[in-house]
């Protein structure tokens, strides 16, 4: 792929692939403030690095890989934002050198698969175990379209009532009880849904399922098993009810605001219904469990937070590398190019994106993580 700057990327990654010329900061810095600043290209690795996966971090990783560019010319990055799904599937046949996935590797076997995500990744790196290295934080809003309605306010339950077509239109007892004084149509509420196999549906069904007291009957799974019409990847539902009279979706944060989608408040049981920021999607991922072992930084968040100020539909996309195994050369350039992710000048530079930051006890877990890779 040719080298492109990250202005011209924002259009064109959107039919495809991503792919950015870059150079990550010396691996020794790993972990330093300095770790994302301009370097002299005779400390930085070269050769081609190839990542999938995650539409979630698409806009993440972009502006990662532009401020990786600056630093000398000798590394290409694709990266190639086909869903969490297909990611995983290329990482474990060994067509990408990471993968980027909203949830993470699958520890028992599904859909008559002969073994398992995290066995067969372990495959993959030569039969050293896949670790997870939580990178972008991507909120994940319930967006709408209804003429006259801003504020909208739902809950766990109401939720899952809408995406599993229990509840049929906006006028609904249920809707109106949480949205008092709204003027909310009697019409038929119209369901987006990623078609593509999705960590942000996973993710999403997650939430339905910890929150809704039981309304949301189905296991969370990246395959969609509500109701609605079907659209490609995030940018597709986004559309979707951009161009739809009295439709919803859930979409990653990122979109909902380039697309300028209204975002409904969450009622969590905390006494006020919680906006989507990038402070209160923090709180949430701040407060979630480790759930790995050793320099394996996979987390456990908990959908049904009553935490105060806690938005709790949040996603994280993880880089999933070997931890060994790789080739000298591209294991190299993995723990340049995710140095420079992890760095406060990026995460911080995320937010305007429609991201929240890292938590710094997350991204200094991060640090010592990419350091660890051999």
């Amino acid at each position: 792929m040719k080298h492109t700057r990250f202005a011209a990327l924002a259009v064109a990654a959107l039919g495809g692939a991503v792919a950015l010329a870059g150079c990550g900061s010396n691996p020794t810095q790993a972990g330093s403030d300095t770790a994302a600043q301009p370097t002299k290209s005779g400390s930085c690795p070269s050769g081609t690095l190839n990542a999938e996966g995650s539409t979630a971090q698409k806009n993440a990783i972009e502006q990662a890989i532009a401020t990786y560019q600056k630093q000398c010319p000798d590394v290409t990055v694709n990266y190639n934002p086909t869903g969490s799904g297909a990611g995983i599937k290329q990482f474990n046949a060994g067509q990408v050198d990471f993968a980027g996935s909203d949830s993470a590797l699958k520890t028992a076997a599904e859909g008559g698969a002969g073994s398992s995500e995290v066995d067969a990744a372990k495959k993959r790196c030569n039969g050293n175990p896949a670790w997870h290295v939580p990178m972008a934080v991507g909120p994940i809003a319930i967006s709408y379209n209804v003429a006259g309605v801003q504020n909208l306010v739902l809950d766990g339950p109401t939720a899952a009532k809408i995406f599993d077509g229990t509840i049929k239109t906006w006028n609904d007892p249920a809707i109106a009880k949480l949205n008092k004084g709204a003027k909310l149509p009697s019409s038929k509420i119209v369901v987006f849904y990623r078609s593509d196999e999705s960590g942000t549906t996973e993710n999403f069904t997650k939430y339905l399922q910890a929150s809704s007291g039981g309304a949301w009957k189905k296991e969370p799974s990246k395959t969609w098993a509500g109701i609605g019409s079907g659209k490609n990847k995030s940018a597709g539902v986004a559309a979707g009810v951009k161009s739809t009279a009295n439709s919803i979706t859930y979409v990653e944060w990122s979109y909902a605001q380039d697309n300028k989608l209204p975002m409904a408040k969450i009622d969590t049981g905390s006494g006020q219904p919680v906006a989507l920021t990038g402070e209160s999607a923090a709180k949430a991922v701040g407060a979630a469990k480790p759930d790995g072992q050793g320099n394996d930084q996979r987390l456990k968040l908990d959908y049904a937070t009553k935490a105060d100020g806690a938005y709790p539909i949040v996603l994280v996309t993880y880089e999933v590398v070997c931890s060994k195994g790789l080739e000298p050369a591209k294991t190299k350039m993995v723990k340049s190019f995710l140095s420079t992710y992890a760095s406060k000048q990026v995460q911080a530079g995320l937010a305007d994106l429609g991201y929240a930051p890292l938590p710094e006890q997350v991204r200094s877990k991060d640090e010592a993580t990419i350091k660890a890779i051999s």
